[in-house]
């Protein structure tokens, strides 16, 4: 390993790691592991119970203090199915960009966050420096859940979190909650020319759907509104639908997969609750004739919103080292509001790139936001080494 990084040269070396979300991260963690703990950090890795993944968190200065933490997610969207033009997994330079998968999100703050640790290490800290790396982050927030049970329990929590998801460098304060949810609906099935005597699951499957579109218009119309997003109102989007196996018989299952993208003022249980409200009033109807009928609805993810006080310190240290004086929200969801929700941390998402590049074919992040990112974070450093 080289004795001095450099932020580029570290952003090669990660997207060098295939750290798809379906596979394992466990080299690019092991890779990091050795780099901070050569370097004098505390690391403690947190695996899944696949033992397949993991989380990492390390600290650089001192143990008995709280500090400022650093978060961004290993793991990275599938290139399957898309068109890429350079590797994927080997960084390309063209330009002033740096293309790669993950090059954007977020492998990108990831390197400058890793290179700051290292430069950390070589200077008297009187402010610990934190760094939280996790997986699974692509798939709903899953895998740094483990990393905030073992925060919840320690002797001190992070002053406030900087999550590093591209951004541009500005600075965001907010983002929706997600829920994502299954419906099965079941009913009975009949040669298809005899349909009238049959319950269609599929059918049932899209009076369901109707409603949702009616929640959604009463949202759109009724609901919270907050005008720093670009969609101001929460939303309900139905992603997939499947069900039966061939034309001439009436299906008896069917599924569908929704989610609600809520904002902090709109509860997504509350809106949960008026879907399961319709569903019981549906099924009491059509039990009258088919007794087995049913719909079941099942949570199988969800993260909450994040809504940071714009006129917090945390805030405030963020908007000095990027030079800014406004915060914007974003439309995609961070690991940022299980920080601020599930340990009371003060969290911003601020970190290099666009999410426009995000998750696309020939995904790249340009040098000037690395350079921007690198420069907060000298910045940082300077302020971890007076003291807050």
């Amino acid at each position: 390993m080289p004795d001095t990084w450099t932020t580029e040269a570290m952003l090669a070396r990660l997207i060098a790691f295939p750290t798809v979300s379906a596979d394992s991260n466990l080299d690019l963690i092991r890779f990091c592991a050795e780099l901070l703990e050569t370097a004098g950090a505390e690391v403690s890795i947190i695996h899944d119970d696949t033992g397949k993944k993991a989380n990492l968190f390390a600290t650089m200065g001192p143990r008995d203090r709280a500090g400022v933490l650093l978060s961004g997610h290993t793991d990275v969207v599938p290139v399957t199915g898309q068109n890429w033009t350079v590797p994927p997994f080997e960084m390309s330079r063209s330009n002033g960009r740096l293309f790669g998968r993950g090059a954007c999100d977020m492998k990108g703050f990831v390197a400058s966050a890793l290179v700051t640790a290292l430069k950390a290490a070589r200077i008297d800290l009187q402010t610990p420096l934190h760094l939280a790396l996790s997986y699974d982050e692509e798939i709903g927030c899953v895998g740094v859940r483990s990393l905030i049970d073992m925060l919840a329990t320690a002797p001190f929590r992070p002053q406030f979190c900087i999550v590093g998801e591209p951004t541009s460098m500005q600075v965001a304060t907010g983002h929706k909650g997600k829920t994502a949810a299954r419906v099965t609906t079941t009913g009975q099935a009949a040669h298809s020319a005899l349909a009238p005597t049959a319950l269609n699951a599929i059918h049932m499957a899209c009076d369901m759907i109707g409603y949702l579109r009616e929640i959604q218009d009463d949202l759109a119309r009724n609901g919270a509104q907050d005008p720093g997003y670009d969609i101001p109102y929460s939303t309900v989007h139905v992603g997939t639908i499947r069900g039966g196996t061939v034309l001439n018989i009436v299906p008896d299952t069917a599924e569908f997969m929704f989610e609600i993208r809520n904002l902090a003022n709109d509860d997504p249980i509350a809106i949960m609750a008026r879907l399961e409200r319709h569903r019981d009033v549906y099924l009491a109807d059509i039990r009258t004739r088919f007794p087995a009928a049913d719909i079941t609805i099942d949570i199988a993810n969800s993260y909450p919103s994040l809504s940071t006080d714009t006129s917090g310190t945390a805030v405030g240290i963020i908007q000095s080292l990027t030079g800014t004086d406004h915060t914007i929200k974003v439309a995609f969801g961070t690991e940022g509001g299980l920080f601020a929700s599930q340990l009371g941390v003060p969290t911003v998402v601020c970190g290099p790139g666009s999410m426009n590049q995000g998750h696309r074919p020939d995904e790249y992040v340009e040098v000037s936001q690395l350079d921007a990112c690198d420069a907060m974070l000298d910045g940082l450093l300077a302020r971890l080494v007076s003291g807050f």
